[in-house]
């Protein structure tokens, strides 16, 4: 099918303006660049980046296995509990300036079991810096990370279900080397994850092909997957999400800036969204990708022909994707819908989109 063509001519403020939500970002790829330099300082610096600018262009990636290695790298300056806090505030305030009314937020406590902090206080710390901005709603997708193997994420996902109700944790997920580490194994984990009530997504699709996607389907029957770009090699695949309605998480400029994809013409998005498969747009780790929720829709917008009420209806398959309790919902879409008419009926009053 080819690209439809769209008049709107949607500037990058609009998509700024609309309320949003988030479903698939990591806190520790959405530290703003002030709040990681300032930990980079506190922890004695690097001397392979002396400067805030050098910091920047740290992040650009040959490949995704480089992204990983850059990604272990930066958490090296998470070591305190009370480091967490500042970045969970940082972050929050960050999507709350981007209105993004409700996100639902990764971490990984099993990475700094080495530092000898437990996964209970890194959600307690975590929680307290949210609790810092009050104008937005985020809940915790604690990630297993499977390159830690199935035991150490049955361990983390016990730790976690002791602070869960405290802390707003409503589901887990697992990250990390996709190539190296298939879905299969962790079966057992989510089984026991449903049984204590979490919702459970997966990392697919991404680092590898349509047989990963099918993993997370079939062996770990996920809520929702992650990314899911490679499904598209799949017609069955891609039938299957279709029928069962499988939310995706979908994460445009992340697998561009990863070589996922070549170029987001070649995303799938389009063909996702013309057979009816429910998903949502998001970061992933904006700040490690030098990307916006915002750039994410004009990225739709300008690449894959999303018209004005197609990214509206994007938006709202997100919230309805989402794990907030159903009935609190009706309220958010509601005012989601008030925003978008408001912003609209802004834009038409004004001599730009």
């Amino acid at each position: 099918m080819g690209m439809p063509v769209t008049h709107d001519h949607i500037s990058l403020s609009y998509f700024q303006r609309v309320p949003k939500v988030e479903l698939h970002l990591h806190l520790e790829g959405a530290i703003p660049l002030p709040a990681l330099w300032q930990l980079i300082q506190k922890y004695g610096g690097d001397p392979h980046v002396p400067t805030i600018e050098l910091l920047r262009s740290r992040f650009r990636y040959r490949d995704f296995a480089h992204f990983l290695d850059t990604w272990v790298w930066k958490n090296q300056f998470l070591r305190e509990y009370e480091d967490f806090s500042l970045v969970a505030a940082e972050v929050a305030r960050d999507l709350a300036s981007q209105n993004v009314l409700y996100a639902e937020v990764f971490y990984s406590p099993g990475d700094y079991r080495w530092r000898g902090l437990e996964p209970q206080r890194i959600t307690e710390a975590i929680r307290k810096g949210l609790r810092e901005v009050p104008n937005i709603e985020v809940s915790l997708i604690t990630d297993l990370i499977r390159d830690h193997g199935p035991e150490r994420g049955e361990l983390t996902l016990q730790a976690i279900h002791e602070v869960s109700d405290e802390f707003g944790v409503v589901g887990i997920g697992i990250g990390g080397s996709e190539d190296h580490c298939p879905p299969e194994p962790f079966a057992p984990v989510y089984e026991h994850a449903r049984t204590l009530g979490f919702r459970t997504t997966a990392h697919a699709g991404e680092a590898c092909g349509p047989e990963s996607v099918w993993g997370a389907v079939r062996a770990l029957r996920v809520d929702r997957i992650g990314h899911a770009t490679r499904a598209i090699e799949d017609p069955a695949l891609v039938d299957h999400l279709a029928e069962h309605q499988i939310p995706l998480e979908l994460c445009v400029l992340s697998n561009l800036r990863t070589g996922v994809i070549r170029s987001v013409a070649s995303h799938p998005a389009r063909t996702y969204f013309q057979r009816g498969i429910p998903f949502s747009i998001n970061t992933d780790d904006p700040k490690l990708f030098d990307t916006s929720l915002a750039e994410e829709y004009l990225a739709l917008h300008t690449e894959l022909g999303f018209s004005k009420v197609e990214v509206h209806r994007v938006i709202e398959q997100g919230l309805f994707s989402s794990w907030i309790p159903e009935h609190r919902k009706v309220a958010l879409l509601e005012r989601i819908r008030a925003e978008i008419q408001a912003t609209d009926e802004g834009a038409r009053s004004s001599r730009f989109p």
